[in-house]
């Protein structure tokens, strides 16, 4: 019997890049976060899990990395990315369930999750998994939607808003959809042996009105000369923390990749269009390039 999950935000058929991304005016964002990585990734690396992949907006910029993981619960979305991304063999397509990783123990020696933890109802549950996956001493780059940020203090202060951006306790604003309080993060970080090394304010200036009245080159800028006040306090509607894998973990045998995420079995059988596990016969289908660990088949 599959023990149950917490439930799923799923993109499966959405068109979150074109429209979000592509034409959704968020060249501001997207740069913001693109001075973020820089500022925070390791100079190189093996292995990267990118979990919350999406259609592979952010994957170009893991150039440091011999290999990376594009993971994502929306096949169509791994799909996308890998269609913009071509047939590259430094990417390898995984849809799966952060709660259920279908990875050993000690694979990677990266991760990032960038725009994906906000949909988790359980986050110190996907954390766990994370660093499950991790090895000692990998870097782990975790960004988060900040209730603590200046609007929803302001708003609340007036007024305009009942939830407390001063309170730890997550705020869902949308059905899967969460922001989180600084404090409450780094303790769920503690608790899954991860070290913040480092923060950073990200997206100070999201409201309309900045990207209306300022050209985009003079709000990357001063993103760029704000990030760093992250250090010392969080009031961004986006945080970026740098986070690495503590304490001694079991690190990956050299050949290991995959692992049952029903029964934990790591001898899975390579096949033609799936993988076999011989421990609860599971059948996890390769699609389109694609390994696919979502529902289990027979």
């Amino acid at each position: 019997m599959t023990t149950p999950t917490p439930p799923i935000c799923n993109y499966e058929d959405s068109s979150y890049q074109t429209d979000f991304w592509d034409q959704g005016g968020r060249v501001y964002e997207d740069q913001a976060e693109a001075i973020a990585l820089r500022r925070l990734l390791p100079k190189g690396g093996e292995q990267l899990l990118e979990l919350g992949a999406g259609a592979g907006r952010n994957t170009p910029r893991y150039i440091g990395y011999k290999k990376v993981v594009l993971l994502d619960y929306s096949l169509t979305q791994l799909q996308h990315a890998r269609t913009r991304l071509g047939q590259d063999e430094r990417y390898t397509y995984v849809a799966a369930d952060i709660y259920r990783l279908p990875f050993v123990d000690g694979l990677f020696d990266g991760a990032t999750m960038i725009r994906t933890l906000h949909h988790m109802a359980e986050p110190a549950l996907a954390l766990r998994q994370v660093r499950r996956t991790l090895q000692p001493g990998a870097i782990f780059i975790l960004e988060f939607a900040n209730k603590h940020n200046l609007k929803a203090i302001f708003r609340y202060l007036i007024r305009k808003q009942s939830w407390s951006p001063f309170s730890h306790q997550s705020v869902e604003f949308e059905k899967l959809n969460f922001d989180f309080h600084p404090q409450a993060i780094k303790g769920w970080l503690a608790d899954t042996d991860f070290a913040v090394q480092q923060q950073l304010a990200v997206s100070y200036f999201r409201l309309g009105i900045f990207k209306r009245f300022l050209p985009i080159k003079m709000l990357v800028i001063l993103e760029s000369w704000l990030q760093p006040t992250g250090q010392w306090f969080q009031f961004s509607p986006s945080v970026f923390s740098r986070c690495l894998a503590v304490n001694d973990t079991p690190v990956a045998q050299p050949g290991s990749f995959f692992k049952c995420p029903v029964c934990a079995s790591a001898n899975l059988e390579g096949h033609e269009n799936h993988l076999l596990c011989p421990g609860c016969s599971a059948n996890w289908p390769i699609q389109d390039g694609v390994y696919d660990f979502r529902v289990k088949t027979s």
